[in-house]
């Protein structure tokens, strides 16, 4: 776990395996790039997100719908302290 939040891509990661059994997904901490942005801890981990993700659970749904499903499988994350989640669905 970092320092700062305690969120990792890992526990990101394996909460979007159970909730939404992907069949393809990515997690990349990017906190990092935003070091002295809004959100930013300072500690470099734990606060900016993007999530690459396929899933059955997605079939005919609109880009805002399969982004809410993310979102409210993740929402624990972004009660901890994540300040950005950037979502690509596929």
């Amino acid at each position: 776990m970092s320092a700062g939040t305690g969120v990792t891509a890992e526990a990101m990661r394996q909460r979007l395996a159970q909730v939404l059994q992907p069949t393809w997904l990515e997690v990349v901490d990017e906190s990092i790039a935003h070091a002295g942005h809004a959100g930013a801890d300072g500690t470099g981990s734990g606060t900016h997100f993007r999530v690459r993700i396929a899933a059955p659970a997605f079939a005919g749904l609109s880009r805002v719908a399969r982004h809410r499903l993310v979102y409210d499988a993740l929402r624990t994350f972004v009660e901890q302290g994540v300040h950005a989640l950037a979502i690509e669905t596929l």
